[in-house]
């Protein structure tokens, strides 16, 4: 199912964003250290540092051949991957930003972090369109169901807040963690929401109604990160625990655990972020211990 394939090693300090990159068997990582890295999954090697930056990257992401870049310090880099340069630096954020999503229908970008305030910016001229508060606390994660139409916002409050896209006013409200949400993806299907929560619970909220479906005690800490697999009925978690877990996206059964705790090959601190190549045929993790992994998906 999945097997420890290679371990990249370079960054010096905790590692907490991944992105796929445009180019085949290429993705990026960024953290605490002053650099966005680029890694061959063709030669299982690094390739360079992609763009240097002045503070910690809490999170990437790439839409067409930009690379959004987001900080510690608040600032959001765009990074152009045709022109190898950065085109903008957007500038609204006064403390770290957590997450950031494109809607392509409307050609925006939006962005959240520590100061709990959504912002919304256009992709035409990377202005800031507009901005409103979510919670006067971390919003840390973002999830956008798969037409587009609905945004989903995890809160410090555990509470997990549901937007239209169109025009942001809220749809509802869904309570069931204990603790802040740390992690939020709509399914592939269309089906579901799933979330994930430093209560160690992943919740399962049908649609179109976010129902309360199905509640696991997945981790024994923190979950960070939740990624389905692009063609396969699976979808990953990672936690604070230092594990990463397999599961199935339509029966919700534990089908993998990798951790050094199990006896297979694993990280020694907490997983920050895990992403699968856009083929499927691997699946990339990263965290404190400052490595990235790479796993074959068989």
């Amino acid at each position: 199912m999945l097997q420890h394939l290679h371990t990249l090693n370079g960054h010096q300090n905790p590692i907490y964003a991944l992105a796929n990159s445009p180019k085949k068997d290429t993705f990026f990582s960024a953290g605490n250290d002053k650099g966005v890295v680029e890694w061959s999954l063709e030669t299982m090697s690094f390739v360079k540092v992609l763009v240097p930056v002045q503070s910690s990257v809490y999170a990437l992401h790439r839409y067409g051949n930009l690379l959004f870049i987001a900080q510690r310090s608040g600032l959001i880099l765009v990074f152009n991957l045709d022109e190898e340069k950065i085109t903008a630096t957007l500038s609204f954020h006064q403390k770290g930003v957590f997450d950031l999503k494109t809607i392509a229908y409307k050609n925006e970008l939006i962005s959240t972090g520590e100061d709990g305030l959504l912002a919304v910016w256009s992709l035409t001229d990377f202005s800031l369109l507009y901005h409103f508060p979510i919670i006067p606390q971390t919003v840390r994660s973002i999830a956008l169901s798969n037409d587009e139409k609905e945004i989903a916002l995890g809160g410090k409050d555990g509470v997990i807040r549901i937007y239209h896209s169109e025009d942001y006013s809220m749809i509802r409200e869904l309570s069931a963690h204990k603790l802040p949400i740390t992690a939020l993806q709509y399914s592939p299907t269309g089906n579901y929401l799933i979330s994930g929560s430093r209560d160690a619970q992943l919740k399962v909220w049908n649609l179109p109604q976010y129902e309360l479906i199905n509640s696991v005690a997945a981790h024994m800490f923190s979950i960070y990160a939740i990624a389905f697999h692009p063609t396969k009925p699976y979808f990953a978690t990672c936690s604070q625990d230092k594990g990463i877990k397999l599961w199935g996206a339509e029966d919700f059964k534990l089908y993998k655990i990798l951790s050094l705790e199990k006896n297979t090959q694993g990280h020694f601190h907490s997983i920050n972020k895990l992403i699968w190549s856009e083929d499927g045929h691997y699946l990339i993790s990263t965290g404190d211990d400052r490595q990235v992994m790479i796993w074959e998906s068989k």
